[in-house]
């Protein structure tokens, strides 16, 4: 297995197909944004993918951006194939997305997940992501 960051100039259709299947098992009712446009000139975002084989098998993104508080990375994203869960590959993701905030010398790197989430909240804490006291609103428009 590799892991590597996913460039727009690498994207071919069935990469973009296998983006775009792979993100529908983390959530298939969000109208998803091509991961073409994502990737796109200034738009501050990484995408660290896990391959198996030529297909992808886990992802990870980090959304940077820069407020008067500080330069900041959001994790977004975070999704292992059913088949390969279990394996470490969640964690082999989040430390390459830390290792580039790192690189960015991010002041701050935030992420938000569902309660119900038991083992994604256990490997975040295991890499030292503590619980914010906050609330979290949100407004779809």
């Amino acid at each position: 297995m590799t892991i590597h960051i996913l460039q727009k100039e690498a994207l071919t259709p069935d990469i973009k197909k296998q983006v775009h299947d792979l993100f529908k098992v983390l959530n298939a009712d969000i109208n998803q944004r091509d991961i073409e446009e994502v990737l796109s000139q200034g738009n501050e975002f990484i995408c660290a993918c896990c391959w198996e084989d030529e297909k992808l098998v886990g992802m990870a993104s980090l959304a940077t951006y820069k407020v008067i508080s500080g330069y900041k990375g959001m994790v977004e994203d975070v999704v292992v194939s059913e088949a390969f869960r279990g394996k470490g590959l969640g964690r082999k993701l989040m430390e390459r997305l830390l290792v580039e905030g790192q690189k960015l010398q991010l002041s701050e790197i935030l992420l938000f997940s569902g309660h119900h989430r038991k083992p994604a909240i256990a490997l975040y804490q295991s890499l030292g992501f503590n619980l914010k006291d906050s609330g979290l609103y949100t407004l779809k428009l």
